[in-house]
């Protein structure tokens, strides 16, 4: 099971926000978007942060998607 962060670039897109702008407004590291970037799993607490800074819940920022399995 992957994680998929692309319904929170499309509320960066949506506030006209790029990724830095949510890095210092959230006070979240780069590292932390690289990882998201990647599909990677980062700590609630920055989740949290992104959130609170967005004013949403974690659901419209992030979904866990099935890979899909070569048969």
């Amino acid at each position: 099971m992957s994680i998929c962060y692309d319904k929170l670039w499309k509320i960066l897109i949506d506030k006209q926000m790029n990724r830095t702008d949510l890095k210092d407004k959230a006070g979240i590291s780069f590292n932390v978007l690289a990882k998201m970037g990647k599909g990677e799993s980062v700590s609630l607490e920055s989740l949290h942060k992104i959130c609170k800074t967005l004013g949403c819940n974690i659901g419209d920022v992030m979904e866990f998607a099935d890979e899909k399995k070569d048969i």
